[in-house]
């Protein structure tokens, strides 16, 4: 968390809601927080400041909205399922405000990425294990796998050492797992249905990190449920080839 929370502008609880909210007006702050004898106690939202003390319109944090800066990222996406900040605790207390915006920073994107990344690999190690001697070509098109040999050919070209399954695209991976109902139950996935809806979502996230596209204006919540099965379906990939025999 500590690597994509900001800092959580405060003010003393005795200063005039009339000043404050003009310096939140001027600065695009929705909320700051709100010190009582040095300590941040609540916060208070732009929308409030009409008059009086900033004592006023204090709000106090609700547990539901409070989060340890040392908490991984997955716990944020949880907990901005239903709220659009979060306050951060450093050492105890709250000293840190992270938004939906601050999703948008590089750790997230490259803690995402890095998921995608880990299902597309042990697609890979799952399928490799499971279908010896290349049998998992039985499970795709001749134009898929035309497709994989050119990757093959160029690939070869450049002196790497790999075989034709390295070159298969996310797509086909995910299609070989699909079809052999014991690997997708064992991975979790209930239904090649809902597993493909599941995984092409997957990858449509994965490339549009790739291409530094926006991933959370009108796809909040969703992105947060997507996490999460992601996280789950990789521990299943990783006890599956655990407990292999």
């Amino acid at each position: 968390m500590r690597y994509i929370a900001e800092h959580l502008t405060s003010f003393d609880e005795e200063a005039k809601a009339y000043d404050i909210g003009a310096f939140m007006s001027t600065n695009h702050y929705d909320v700051v927080g709100v010190r009582r004898q040095g300590q941040v106690i609540g916060y208070a939202e732009r929308e409030d400041m009409n008059g009086g003390l900033l004592a006023d319109h204090i709000r106090s944090f609700s547990d539901s909205h409070l989060i340890d800066e040392t908490e991984p990222l997955v716990e944020a996406f949880i907990l901005m399922r239903e709220s659009p900040r979060l306050f951060v605790r450093v050492l105890g207390r709250v000293g840190g405000i992270v938004t939906r915006g601050d999703l948008q920073k590089a750790p997230v994107r490259m803690w995402l990425f890095g998921l995608t990344t880990l299902v597309e690999m042990q697609m890979l190690r799952i399928i490799r294990e499971s279908y010896p001697d290349e049998s998992w070509k039985n499970h795709l098109n001749e134009k898929r796998l035309e497709s994989a040999r050119q990757i093959l050919s160029e690939r070869h070209g450049r002196n790497e050492a790999i075989d034709l399954l390295d070159c298969l695209q996310f797509c086909d991976k995910r299609d070989i797992i699909l079809k052999n109902s014991e690997l997708r139950e064992a991975v979790g996935l209930d239904s090649a249905k809902s597993g493909k809806r599941f995984l092409d979502h997957l990858e449509r996230l994965r490339n549009s990190l790739a291409h530094a596209q926006d991933i959370v204006g009108g796809n909040w919540p969703g992105i947060v449920d997507l996490a999460e099965k992601t996280e789950l379906l990789l521990h299943n990939c990783e006890r599956y080839c655990v407990d292999r025999p």
